[in-house]
């Protein structure tokens, strides 16, 4: 087993073993088809890799359960609502 899976930092970082469990998978499943890793790691394992993006919180889980990327803008079809006119 992984080291920082041994660890209730993690799970309580992302609100606990069942957040942590689907934001681990569909992380790895973002990666496997082919979304680029968050941090830098000279290493092939992706297990690894999705661990790092969470304990440096690049990534979380939002309300509906989807990966979001920390700084991230959401997803919006309608142009922003901008008054340039107020001081």
């Amino acid at each position: 087993m992984l080291e920082e899976l041994k660890e209730e930092g993690i799970v309580r970082k992302v609100g606990g073993r069942f957040r942590l469990s689907t934001l681990i998978q569909k992380r790895l499943v973002q990666l496997n088809q082919g979304s680029r890793p968050l941090v830098d790691m000279s290493t092939g394992d992706k297990m690894r890799v999705v661990l790092q993006e969470i304990l440096q919180d690049k990534i979380y889980l939002d309300t509906s359960n989807e990966v979001k990327i920390t700084g991230e803008m959401p997803e919006s079809h309608e142009e922003p609502d901008l008054d340039l006119n107020q001081p």
